[in-house]
């Protein structure tokens, strides 16, 4: 009952704005190159659809993404792990991690250009980079969640580091994990999107935003462009909500606990 409230909340939230957006157009409160109505962004996003070489750079704007997210669960889950389980890796790798992690991906264009060219190999790059830090905070965050007693209480009957990590951390740690993925999966689709408007160069929903901005009349593909690209967010997001649903039934929110009442029992 609450995800059919949730979710017809969601789709009132998204009509008004349309119809908010479609009167500000059709009431000449904007010009129309400027912002057109919003059915007609619509009808543009839908016709888009239809068009084979539109969807082909949607299907490399999606490739990459998958490739750099996939590059950066593998590297920021069994880092994430060692940082978290080795206090003096972590201590020795903190200032390194401080000092990376507030560089902007998309800064980083021209120089990955000039190391890897103008191709799918510098999104897959830039995309890996800026996906890698939600997964590794949240897998060393999780890993100081865990239980000290289940832990404990292996190491009592023998069981060695190893044996702890894999069947009381790990599983311990895995909801903060897919956590991190959510929020990576996000600036994924962002930087994806992103270096294709800002380096121009290769195919994908990118290219199509950017050179549809250098056209004469092209807002309204513009924002067609901007429809697609949000409707590939929330797809994503969904389909990995429901992934954590399936794997992760016990965690408070995916049980539709509220977590205050269940403090109070």
């Amino acid at each position: 009952m609450r995800r059919r409230q949730d979710l017809l909340l969601g789709a009132l939230g998204v009509l008004l704005a349309l119809g908010l957006c479609e009167a500000v157009g059709r009431a000449g409160l904007v010009r129309r190159e400027y912002l057109p109505p919003a059915s007609e962004v619509l009808a543009r996003a839908l016709e888009l659809a239809g068009d084979p070489l539109f969807l082909e750079g949607v299907g490399a704007t999606v490739r990459a993404w998958a490739l750099g997210l996939g590059l950066a669960c593998a590297i920021a889950v069994p880092l994430g792990l060692l940082l978290g389980s080795v206090p003096v890796v972590d201590a020795a790798a903190r200032a390194v991690v401080e000092f990376l992690r507030p560089l902007p991906s998309v800064a980083l264009i021209p120089l990955v250009s000039l190391l890897l060219g103008s191709g799918t190999e510098t999104k897959v790059a830039l995309i890996t980079y800026a996906s890698v830090w939600p997964i590794l905070f949240n897998t060393v965050y999780g890993l100081g969640e865990t239980d000290p007693l289940a832990k404990d209480t292996l190491r009592a009957f023998g069981f060695g580091r190893l044996s702890v990590l894999l069947r009381v951390e790990l599983p311990a740690t895995a909801p903060f994990i897919a956590a991190g993925v959510r929020i990576s999966a996000a600036v994924a689709l962002i930087l994806a999107v992103a270096t294709e408007i800002l380096a121009g160069f290769g195919e994908g929903l990118g290219i199509f935003i950017a050179q549809a901005g250098q056209a004469t009349d092209g807002t309204r593909d513009v924002l067609a462009g901007v429809v697609w690209a949000g409707v590939l967010g929330l797809v994503i997001d969904m389909v990995l909500v429901w992934g954590e649903r399936r794997l992760f039934p016990w965690t408070p929110e995916h049980r539709g606990d509220n977590p205050r009442a269940a403090a109070a029992r």
